[in-house]
């Protein structure tokens, strides 16, 4: 499992790997942010967490398509089916990877965002917290889609159309404990909650996505 997650981290960095076209997006659409609103509206900051896990969601939709696609097209997925790894093992190595090279910048960079809006710093590490709660979360309902369309035909686009309907509870969650934190109130329960839905997801979604694999090889 080492070795897998070793080959994934490398080959996200490779070219078209996409792990840095998921963090060219979001600073893209947040640059675009502030022509869409208005910078005197007085709910400018409590629209921002909203933004941000929005933009995030989206930019780590980009890099699901090829979290095991290229696998299954040169043969790989089949030999990792039958090799020594259990095959639920090598899909969590999988969404360990595409955590790691994609989900971790965009939470390092979501915060300096959020600064830049305007929302307070105590409330942007909150934003941040957030976002490394439930990103995960993200990442492993992405594989799951990813799994699901790989033998479609146009299996890119229907994966956001399979994936972001599932990620609304950690959508919400994740910005009602920003939202909480601008406030002043305390948005540790809904943290806590939003860590629950992500663990929990973490830990359920590689059988699920094994599954779909396997129906996809036999």
């Amino acid at each position: 499992m080492r070795a897998l997650f070793a080959r994934e981290i490398r080959l996200a960095f490779r070219t078209g790997g996409g792990s840095g076209l998921a963090l060219a997006f979001f600073v893209i659409v947040a640059c675009l942010f502030p022509f869409g609103t208005s910078q005197g509206s007085e709910l400018l900051s409590r629209a921002v967490p909203g933004f941000v896990w929005i933009a995030v969601l989206l930019s780590c939709l980009l890099t699901l398509d090829r979290l095991f696609r290229p696998d299954f097209e040169d043969g790989t997925l089949e030999r990792l089916a039958v090799g020594p790894i259990p095959l639920e093992g090598a899909v969590a190595a999988k969404i360990a990877a595409h955590w790691l090279t994609t989900a971790a910048p965009l939470c390092l960079a979501a915060p300096i965002a959020g600064i830049a809006f305007g929302i307070p710093a105590g409330a942007a590490a909150w934003l941040f917290a957030a976002l490394a709660a439930g990103t995960p979360g993200v990442s492993a309902v992405g594989a799951f889609g990813a799994a699901a369309t790989l033998s479609a035909r146009r299996g890119g686009l229907l994966l956001p159309v399979l994936v972001l309907p599932f990620c609304i509870p950690i959508l919400v969650l994740g910005t009602v404990a920003a939202n909480l934190a601008i406030e002043g109130g305390r948005p540790g329960s809904a943290l806590l909650a939003l860590s629950g839905v992500s663990l929990a997801s973490v830990a359920l979604i590689p059988f699920a996505v094994a599954h779909a694999l396997q129906f996809n090889l036999d």
